[in-house]
């Protein structure tokens, strides 16, 4: 299970992450990322992980196509607040690299 809360400030969102992403709650993250994409107004994207427990490559890959669609952007996509067990995925995925991963 996970949800999802949203927060806008101006042309930016904050997605906060609570519980589990992996293949059953991928959907659900994929279906808000495509309302932010959508919205050519929205010029950056913050996934909060604070309260995200697990990180599945389902998760993975709709990260990976928020990041591509918001790279197009001015603002970009951010990742914070990572646990230690969610960054071991990034790190052997090589996702660390990708993605914009900050503490």
């Amino acid at each position: 299970m996970m949800t999802i809360e949203k927060k806008e400030n101006g042309n930016e969102i904050t997605l906060f992450l609570t519980g589990r992403l992996d293949t059953t709650t991928a959907p659900q993250l994929e279906a808000e990322v495509n309302v932010c994409t959508a919205d050519a107004a929205t010029q950056k994207l913050t996934m909060d992980f604070k309260d995200l427990e697990y990180l599945s490559s389902a998760g993975l890959r709709i990260l990976l196509a928020a990041h591509k669609a918001f790279m197009k952007r001015e603002g970009g996509m951010t990742i914070c607040h990572v646990n230690e067990t969610i960054r071991e995925v990034f790190e052997v995925t090589g996702f660390l690299d990708i993605l914009n991963v900050e503490e």
